[in-house]
């Protein structure tokens, strides 16, 4: 059976701007074109957009779709149950946060007793799910699935007072890092300070330390433009590039 591209956008959800679109970067293109100009889709270029719509729901770039689908050895049975995989992860852990927000709220309406584990349960479960849409795909791909998900194992087990002083330690890096701004020396004690509470906040989730993936999450940091914002918006512009040099000094020491 063959489609026209109205007729795979009104099948798909996918809007006829999109689908020109993912033809022009190569991301699918029809099965053919006719004189006119138009395009038509078969039953492989179907389920291709099937698979690109999966990835899009777990917030994956284009590029990186592209990079996938496109690879020798792709294997489209493995990639749907990859996607079976992650969407269960997620639905996990949204159910987790939602039995929080419920519990929260019959606390509040029938003064039900609520622990103050199960009250961080759903923060800790937020997180998780915040750090995986804006930065699942690039640490994933660097330092591999199961070191995330025992990064993530890790922070899930944490008591209240562990979340609590791993706020705090934060909150005190960013104090630090100011302080060594304006001082402007990266090989100081005060730079070195900020360097060794950066390491004491990651191992809080890290499941180990080394010094060589501290150093690449710092080039992270400035080659990715979420990652820098996440410091240059809390302290001020420059903050990621001074505390990735900082990082860079300590861990060649």
């Amino acid at each position: 059976m063959e489609y026209s591209i109205q007729e795979l956008a009104n099948l798909s959800g996918v809007s006829t701007r999109t689908l020109r679109y993912y033809d022009e970067i190569d991301l699918l293109k029809p099965a053919r074109t006719n004189e006119a100009g138009y395009r038509f889709y078969g039953q492989n270029e179907v389920d291709l957009l099937q698979q690109i719509l999966f990835y899009r729901a777990l917030d994956m770039k284009l590029a990186t779709i592209q990079k996938i689908i496109q690879a020798p050895d792709f294997q489209p049975k493995e990639a749907l149950e990859m996607h079976r995989s992650a969407l269960l992860q997620r639905q996990e852990q949204l159910e987790k946060l939602l039995q929080t927000v419920e519990k929260t709220i019959q606390s509040l309406e029938e003064e039900y007793p609520m622990t103050n584990e199960e009250k961080f349960k759903g923060f800790k479960e937020k997180l998780i799910i915040d750090n995986e849409k804006q930065f699942g795909e690039e640490i994933r791909a660097k330092y591999g699935h199961d070191t995330v998900e025992a990064s993530n194992a890790k922070l899930r087990n944490m008591t209240e007072e562990q979340f609590t002083a791993m706020q705090q330690l934060e909150q005190q890096l960013f104090e630090r890092l100011k302080e060594a701004m304006a001082i402007g020396d990266t090989k100081n004690d005060v730079a070195m300070e900020v360097a060794e509470l950066h390491k004491r906040w990651l191992c809080f989730s890290w499941p180990q330390y080394s010094k060589e993936a501290h150093a690449g999450l710092a080039q992270m940091y400035v080659a990715d433009e979420r990652f820098t914002a996440y410091y240059d918006e809390r302290i001020t512009a420059g903050a990621t590039q001074f505390l990735h040099d900082v990082i860079m000094v300590y861990a060649q020491k």
